[in-house]
């Protein structure tokens, strides 16, 4: 039998054999282990770089907000509205 996406069923992985939680825990422990972590001056780089980026979003978008709002009135008071 063939499932939707064309192969068939015999070519499935089997299903992932079931570990306890303490294996469990000492794999997740044991890949921690190879993490590359980043140093603390790296951390607050780019922490610094984020709210940067974020201020300046900010003022990028109420300035856009702002001309388009003045745009619009505008436009408005053309047509007699407003």
């Amino acid at each position: 039998m063939k499932s939707p996406t064309g192969a068939s069923e015999s070519n499935a992985a089997p299903p992932k054999k079931r570990v306890g939680p303490i294996t469990f825990i000492s794999q997740v422990r044991s890949e921690a282990r190879k993490v590359t972590w980043t140093s603390r001056r790296e951390t607050m780089v780019a922490s610094v770089m984020v709210v940067i980026m974020v201020i300046a979003a900010a003022i990028f978008f109420y300035l856009s907000d702002s001309i388009i709002r003045g745009a619009l009135g505008w436009l408005m008071s053309l047509s007699g509205g407003a």
